[in-house]
């Protein structure tokens, strides 16, 4: 049986526990209905352990998809009114950024390579209704409260062949209770959390998943300077905290920003340039780190050669209360370390070969470094991990690891090739770990208005697709226009957190798709077939988008 081992293992989990149904009808504007599904449910006091399983993805050489790099979003029909290219594909003023895709014209047309052309994104179109129906509410919460991170970790340091890096940090499955008030890791690792509005919208809880993103810089960036300390070796929070504050400062261009509190004498710099060293609380942007890495020259929208991203994607968590958040079980578990600080010049020609190699419709090709990852060809490498049919986490195939290349080498709206950073809460306020409550609709850089109000007039719906019937309900009226008082009263979490109902019904979506093992045929938590995506595109039939419709933005945000 095609599910066998996943549906084995919910049987074991919930074998105590009584059946719901999955209704597909959502529960937002029925407290009620909200209130009994809850108390229908057993919601376990500590996190279940899971266990380890095949390491790495069984290949065969055989590639189905050899533009995996362009995501299902991209084959939206927008019938020439609605724009979700606008959240990747952008052209800024030459040498306002440090990304020279420069496609911001990919919002008009549809522009495919000869393969491209076909929709390879086949769960789209599956109808799984059926599936969903034979998994009960209980068993997604058995499921999603089910740690398989940390039998992962254990797996990587226990194996005797594995040659790549090991994203470890201890209770990462526990979300927030992981880290301190600041953000900073509790178990030492010097991964450090940082709250950020997500990116539109696929990221977006109301579409099937939770994220967290973690940054680490190099060692010498977490050391005093070697004049203001006999210990050269000793670890800084200071100094820490001060050469984080500097790499925002620099990717997001700004003059100053806020940090925690600090004492410049730990570093022996004046950051705040008031020609005394002591107890700051703003710093404004040096020329050089500080620290041991006094000597890195700090390069605006460029990180630092050495630093690392942790980036989880999770299930959408469900309380016994009934709040949205992350899960303790991952889908995906994602590392990417800059390796190598290209400068301007380099850049410039290096996002000039991609374009000539697009219009050239040269498949794209990236270096495989086994266990370490994907070269992006950009400086960074990048690792992925996904779950297998039991539930367990391995590394994902050459194929898979294509389905993240094309968001971080190939498209104009990233700074340095991240989404997450660039979109951080500004200053001292955004070191922790993510929190949507309370999180205004801050608008982009630039802007007057709340970045998803814009978003939800400009796409036409709450996804991509215009699949989400939950967000078309509660924020569009009848005529399709938005209830733009409503949007702009509610907080971030309040925007885009589903119903309960909903948040179980994705995750059994998701968790057919496991049980498959066919990533390679896309992972959006459909659960009937979407509509307005095309399954093929004729580019010389296929609507344009008019010029009034596209939208140059920035993907900082102004909080």
């Amino acid at each position: 049986m095609k599910y066998i081992n996943l549906l084995a293992l919910l049987v074991l989990m919930s074998a105590c526990s009584s059946d719901s149904n999955t209704s597909k009808n959502n529960t937002q504007n029925d407290p009620d209905a909200e209130t009994e599904l809850l108390a229908s449910l057993n919601f376990p006091t500590e996190i279940n352990e899971g266990t380890s399983g095949q390491l790495r993805a069984t290949e065969d050489g055989i590639t189905y998809n050899k533009e995996a790099i362009v995501p299902p979003q991209c084959y939206t029909k927008h019938e020439a009114k609605h724009n979700p290219c606008m959240a990747c594909h952008q052209t800024h003023p030459f040498g306002s950024s440090t990304n020279y895709m420069a496609d911001g014209l990919l919002q008009a047309e549809y522009a495919f390579s000869d393969v491209g052309v076909t929709n390879h994104w086949k769960n789209l179109f599956e109808d799984k209704t059926e599936k969903v129906g034979q998994i009960s509410d209980q068993e997604v919460i058995d499921y999603i409260n089910t740690d398989n991170y940390t039998p992962l970790i254990e797996q990587l340091e226990a194996s005797s062949d594995w040659e790549g890096p090991i994203p470890k940090l201890v209770n990462l499955q526990q979300g927030a209770d992981a880290f301190d008030d600041e953000g900073i890791a509790k178990d030492g690792s010097y991964w450090v959390a940082f709250n950020y509005k997500p990116q539109p919208s696929t990221f977006w809880p109301t579409n099937g998943s939770t994220d967290d993103v973690m940054v680490r810089l190099p060692e010498e960036f977490r050391a005093a300077a070697e004049s203001c300390t006999n210990d050269t070796s000793a670890y800084s929070r200071d100094t820490y905290l001060a050469n984080l504050a500097i790499m925002e400062a620099a990717i997001k261009n700004l003059d100053s920003v806020s940090l925690p509190q600090v004492d410049e004498r730990v570093f022996c710099t004046d950051l705040n340039n008031d020609s005394h060293l002591g107890v700051i609380y703003e710093i404004d942007r040096p020329a050089f780190y500080v620290g041991q890495a006094s000597d890195v020259a700090v390069v605006p929208m460029l990180y630092p050669e050495g630093v690392q991203f942790l980036h989880t994607v999770r299930y959408v968590g469900v309380s016994a209360d009934g709040d949205i958040g992350v899960s303790p079980r991952m889908k995906e578990v994602r590392y990417t370390r800059k390796f190598k600080l290209f400068d301007e010049p380099d850049l410039i020609s290096m996002y000039g070969n991609e374009r000539q190699e697009k219009i050239d419709e040269i498949l794209p090709k990236y270096i495989n470094r086994g266990d370490h990852g994907l070269d992006n060809s950009f400086g960074w490498m990048i690792l992925g991990f996904i779950e297998n049919a039991d539930g367990s986490m391995r590394r994902q195939s050459y194929e898979e690891h294509n389905f993240c290349m094309g968001c971080h080498t190939s498209i104009g709206s990233t700074i340095d090739q991240t989404f997450a950073f660039p979109r951080k809460v500004t200053g001292s306020e955004g070191w922790g770990y993510i929190n949507l409550k309370g999180m205004k609709d801050a608008p982009v850089m630039g802007d007057t208005e709340g970045e998803i109000l814009d978003y939800l007039k400009r796409v036409g719906g709450g996804d991509e697709f215009r699949e989400n019937g939950e967000m078309l309900e509660k924020w569009f009226n009848e005529d399709g226009t938005v209830k733009e008082e409503e949007v702009v009263a509610a907080d971030v979490y309040e925007l885009l957190t589903p119903s309960v109902r909903r948040a179980l019904d994705l995750n059994k979506a998701y968790m057919t798709i496991v049980a498959d093992q066919d990533f390679i045929h896309g992972r959006d938590a459909n659960i009937t077939p979407v509509t307005n995506v095309y399954k093929e595109v004729d580019p010389d039939t296929a609507p344009t988008l008019p010029a009034d419709k596209q939208r140059m933005k920035d993907i900082r945000l102004q909080w």
